[in-house]
This record gives structure tokens, C-alpha cells and sequence, in this order.
């Protein structure tokens, strides 16, 4: 198992694949990878208007909000969801349509996009519960947190993000209810 902090200051920023705004690329597989050949990708946005979302073909994506009052998204084919700091990630499809409403002023979100057939994730606040044996556990302060795992003790500030590879990924000990988890695996 390998692991490393992927400090805030260090993200990759880029414009939207819409060129509607900017996101904060966390982390992406392979390294490097752009927005049209990655397997997958976590990232995180400020939204400061309603609209569409971009389409990403072959792509199944986890939206969770950060801060602000929440949104509405209109994903095809299903009932708008409403997303808020509170509420559960929402899982869609990318490459389905989706319109944002945005509640009361801008949000900023995190998102997780995995290559269908190739990789599967899942995105949850930190219980300190193993799930699995995923091949990737990315762990996203969203405040100042230390983690004991593995006999260490690592330091994340807000946005820092401890990535783990491989088959024994490193999940904390305890709960941490302002860290989330990412978990990816191979399909």
C-alpha cells in the first residue's frame, strides 16, 4: 500500500468542460489524464449559476455539496434531486442531460466520475467502516483533521486529500464526519 497528501494549494485548476466556470481537479487516473481519457477523477467546483452540467459520455458520476445552501438537479429521466451540505451524494450518469438549480446563492461540490466498465466508486462521509478491498481510498478534508491509520498520524487542512493505492488502501481508524470518502475499485 502507497499512500500520499495531495495538498490544496498543489489541485489542478481548469476551466469546466463547458467553459461555464472552473474546477479544482483533486485527483486523476491515469496521472495527467485529460477530461476526454481519464478512468477516473475526483474534483471539486463552485457553481455560481443555474445551468446544464456537462456531458461526459461513458462516465458515471457521485455529486456531494461542500458549502453553501444546496441544489436542485434535473438529471433525464428522474425526479429533481435536492442536494444540501446534510444530504447523501447523489450517483447519476454524466452523459444523461442534467440542469442545476442552485437554492439560495453558490455552492461549491465535490464530484467523483468513473469510466463505466472500467472502474465503480463509491462517496461517503468517513464512518471508519471498511466497505471492501477497493484499489483506491482517497480521503477529503473538508476542515482540519488528523488521521491515525496504518500506526501514522497524518494532518489534512481543509481540502488536502490523502490518496492510498493499492489492495490493502488505508482506511482511518474512528469516524471523521468532515472527511470524505472516496473509494474506487477496478470493474
Amino acid at each position: 500500500m502507497s499512500h500520499r497528501i495531495l495538498k490544496a494549494a498543489e489541485h489542478r485548476r481548469m476551466p469546466w468542460k463547458n467553459g461555464r466556470g472552473e474546477t479544482v481537479e483533486v485527483a486523476v487516473h491515469p496521472e495527467g489524464a485529460g477530461l476526454a481519457d481519464f478512468g477516473w477523477r475526483v474534483s471539486m467546483a463552485g457553481v455560481n449559476e443555474d445551468g446544464d452540467f456537462s456531458i461526459f459520455p461513458q462516465i458515471d458520476r457521485t455529486l456531494a455539496v461542500l458549502t453553501g445552501e444546496g441544489i436542485e438537479l434535473q438529471v433525464q429521466g428522474r425526479a429533481v434531486q435536492r442536494l444540501t451540505v446534510e444530504s447523501a451524494p447523489l450517483a447519476f450518469p454524466a452523459d444523461a442531460p442534467c440542469a442545476a438549480r442552485l437554492l439560495a446563492g453558490p455552492i461549491s461540490d465535490l464530484n467523483v466520475m468513473t469510466r463505466r466498465g472500467a472502474f465503480t466508486h463509491r462517496l461517503t462521509r468517513l464512518s471508519g467502516v471498511a466497505t471492501g478491498r477497493p484499489d483506491w481510498r482517497l480521503l477529503l478534508a473538508a476542515a482540519p483533521v488528523t488521521l491515525e491509520f496504518s500506526g501514522e498520524t497524518v494532518t489534512l487542512e481543509p481540502l488536502d486529500a490523502l490518496l492510498c493505492e493499492g489492495p490493502e488502501a488505508a482506511l482511518p481508524v474512528g469516524p471523521a464526519p468532515d472527511v470524505w470518502l472516496i473509494e474506487i475499485s477496478r470493474a
